[in-house]
C-alpha cells in the first residue's frame, strides 16, 4: 500500500444501512451511493459504521459494501442492547441498566444475562456480516444527570460495571467479533452531552484510578479488542485536549500505563465536543498523532485522508506511526475473516456472510426468551389499583416520546398504542415539540406512558419541569388513572413517594414493543379489568 491507502484503512465511514439513497434518514452525515462507492474503491476506506435499516437489508448492504472494498471491511454497529436495537428483525435486549437492577437481588443471575446477551448479540451480528460490536459501554454512571451515557451503563459502581462488562465480553467471544470497551477514561460523571458540547472531567487522579479506570482495567484484561475514546476534557491528565486527541491520554495512560496493546478507535468525529472546536482536518491528525488507530465517523473521507497525509509529508507525523496502526487493523482483520491474509487483495465479496436461511438466525426462542426474563426479573410496580368506575366517561391514553418522528418503537401496531385502545382509551401522542394538552373535565381518566431515557443526541433524559407540572395538574384533579414509564430509571426518581403512593405505576427498562406488552399487560391486571385481555 502506498501512504494514502494505509491511512485509509485508519477511516470507518458511516453509511446508511438501506440498499436506496432515497431511504438515507440522516443525509448529513450518511453518503450517497456514489460517494460511498468512491470511498471505498477508490480510496481504500477501511470500514463502515452503520445505524438503520433492517437486518435483512442490511446483511444485502454488506455484501455489496465488501464487493466495492479492496480489502475485507471493519463492519461496526453501537449494538449496545443487541443487533435488534439498530437493526429491525433482530434480537432488542433491555438496556445493561436493567441488569445492573437485577444483580442488586441475584447477582449471579445479572452476570448470567449479560454473557447471553454478549453471546446473542455476538451470533446475531456475525449472522448479517457485522463484525464489530461497538460495546460494551464500560463507562461508571454515578451522576444521575448524566444525559448519555445514563441506563446504557451495566451500573452505578465500579464493581458492578466491570463484572458485568466483562461478562458480556466473554459472551462474545464464541463468535468472531470485535469488542470495544468505551468511552475511555470514562463518560459516567458527566452532565454534558459530548455529542454537543465538551464535557470537563475536573476528577484528580486518584479518584480516575478509584473509579472511572477499573473498569477498563478489568475489559482489557478480559481480552477486549478495542477500547473507544472519549470526547473529554480531563485536566488532571491533559489541561488543553480533549482525551480523543490527547497523546497524553491515548498513549501515556491508555497504552503505557494500562498496557493495552489492542485497536483504539475515536469516538465518532461529527460529535460537536471534537467537530465545532478543531474541525475535521486538525482533529483527525491530532487523533492520530495522540495514538488512535481508527478514525470513527469523520465527516468526509478524503478530507480525514488528505490531511493526515499532510501531516506525514510535513514531518508532523511519521510513517513508521501509520504503519504501527496498520499493523493492528490487519491484526484484528485476520481475527474477523480467518481465511484472509494481508496483501490479497483480491474477492472482498467473498467475506460477506450468506443471507440464505437468515431469518431463522434472528430472534430465536431462547434470545426472545432472554429479553423476557431481563425485563421481567428488573420490572418495578406500585401504587394503589382502582378499577375504573361507572362514572367515568373519557378514557385518555397519554403518550409522551422524545421525538415521535424518530421513534423506533412506536406506531400504531405497537403495544403502548393499540394495547390500551382495545379497553376504549382514545389516543393522545405528544414529545419535545409539542405543547403540553390541558387536562380534562371531571369524571376523566389519563393513563401517562412516558419514553424517557438518556441517549446520543437526545435532548431529553429526564422530565422537564413543565411535564412535571402537568402530571402534578392531573393528579390534583384526580384525572391521573396510572403511570408507566418506560426506560430511564432516574425519571422514576424523579416522583416523590407521596406521588406515587397515590397511583398505580409500572416502571420498566425497555422501551421496546415487547416491554410495552409486558407493562401493560401487568398494568390492566392490577386494575383489575385483566380478564377481558386474553380477548385482544
Amino acid at each position: 500500500m502506498n501512504l494514502a491507502e494505509k491511512v485509509a484503512q485508519m477511516v470507518v465511514v458511516r453509511a446508511s444501512g438501506n440498499l436506496f439513497d432515497n431511504q438515507i434518514r440522516y443525509p448529513d452525515w450518511e453518503p450517497p451511493t456514489n460517494k460511498l462507492k468512491y470511498w471505498l474503491q477508490d480510496l481504500g476506506v477501511g470500514g463502515v459504521i452503520f445505524v438503520d435499516g433492517s437486518a435483512i437489508d442490511l446483511a444485502t448492504r454488506i455484501q455489496q459494501l465488501q464487493s466495492w472494498a479492496k480489502t475485507p471491511l471493519l463492519l461496526a454497529a453501537d449494538i449496545e442492547e443487541g443487533v435488534g436495537q439498530r437493526f429491525a428483525g433482530a434480537t432488542w435486549f433491555p438496556p445493561p441498566m436493567a441488569i445492573a437492577a437485577i444483580a442488586q437481588t441475584n447477582p449471579k443471575k445479572a452476570i448470567e444475562y449479560a454473557e447471553i446477551m454478549g453471546t446473542i448479540t455476538a451470533q446475531e451480528a456475525v449472522a448479517i456480516g457485522l463484525n464489530w460490536v461497538l460495546a460494551p459501554v464500560v463507562d461508571v454512571n454515578n451522576n444521575p444527570g448524566n444525559p448519555v451515557i445514563n441506563i446504557r451503563a451495566f451500573g452505578e459502581t465500579t464493581e458492578l460495571v466491570g463484572q458485568l462488562a466483562t461478562a458480556f465480553i466473554r459472551g462474545t467471544q464464541k463468535y468472531p467479533v470485535l469488542t470495544t470497551a468505551k468511552h475511555f477514561p470514562g463518560h459516567g460523571d458527566t452532565t454534558v452531552d459530548s455529542h454537543f458540547e465538551l464535557p470537563v472531567l475536573p476528577h484528580s487522579e486518584s479518584r480516575l484510578a478509584e473509579i472511572e479506570l477499573p473498569p477498563f482495567v478489568e475489559a482489557i484484561a478480559a481480552g477486549v479488542d478495542s477500547v473507544m475514546s472519549a470526547h473529554l476534557l480531563i485536566p488532571a491528565w491533559d489541561s488543553e485536549l480533549p482525551a480523543t486527541l490527547s497523546h497524553k491520554i491515548v498513549t501515556g495512560q491508555l497504552r503505557q500505563k494500562l498496557g493495552f496493546n489492542g485497536l483504539v478507535v475515536t469516538d465518532a468525529l461529527v460529535m460537536g465536543a471534537i467537530a465545532n472546536r478543531y474541525g475535521l482536518e486538525e482533529a483527525s491528525v491530532l487523533a492520530v498523532e495522540a495514538g488512535a488507530d481508527i478514525l470513527l465517523m469523520p465527516l468526509d473521507a478524503e478530507v480525514t485522508i488528505n490531511a493526515v497525509c499532510n501531516a506525514v509529508s510535513q514531518g508532523r507525523i511519521s510513517e513508521s506511526r501509520i504503519d504501527e496502526s496498520l499493523q493492528r487493523i490487519e491484526q484484528v482483520k485476520t481475527k474477523v475473516y480467518p481465511t484472509w491474509q494481508p496483501g490479497n487483495e483480491e474477492g472482498s465479496e467473498n467475506f460477506s456472510a450468506p443471507t440464505y436461511h437468515l431469518v431463522d438466525k434472528l430472534e430465536r426462542p431462547q434470545a426472545q426468551e432472554t429479553v423476557t426474563q431481563i425485563l421481567d426479573d428488573s420490572l418495578e410496580v406500585g401504587g394503589s389499583y382502582i378499577p375504573p368506575q361507572p362514572s367515568v366517561k373519557h378514557l385518555r391514553n397519554l403518550v409522551f416520546v422524545d421525538d415521535i418522528l424518530n421513534s423506533t418503537f412506536l406506531g400504531n401496531h405497537t403495544p403502548a398504542v393499540a394495547l390500551p385502545k382495545q379497553f376504549g382509551y382514545q389516543l393522545q401522542i405528544i414529545d419535545s415539540n409539542s405543547e403540553l394538552p390541558e387536562a380534562l373535565t371531571p369524571n376523566n381518566l389519563t393513563l401517562l406512558q412516558l419514553f424517557i431515557r438518556g441517549s446520543a443526541f437526545s435532548q431529553i433524559a429526564s422530565l422537564t419541569q413543565a411535564s412535571q407540572d402537568l402530571i402534578k395538574k392531573l393528579l390534583i384533579n384526580g384525572e391521573l388513572q396510572g403511570l408507566i414509564i418506560y426506560g430511564s430509571q432516574y425519571t422514576l426518581k424523579q416522583f416523590s413517594c407521596e406521588m406515587l403512593s397515590d397511583i398505580p405505576y409500572v416502571f420498566c427498562y425497555g422501551q421496546m414493543p415487547k416491554a410495552q406488552a409486558i407493562a401493560l399487560k401487568l398494568f390492566f391486571k392490577n386494575l383489575q379489568i385483566y380478564k377481558y385481555f386474553s380477548k385482544i
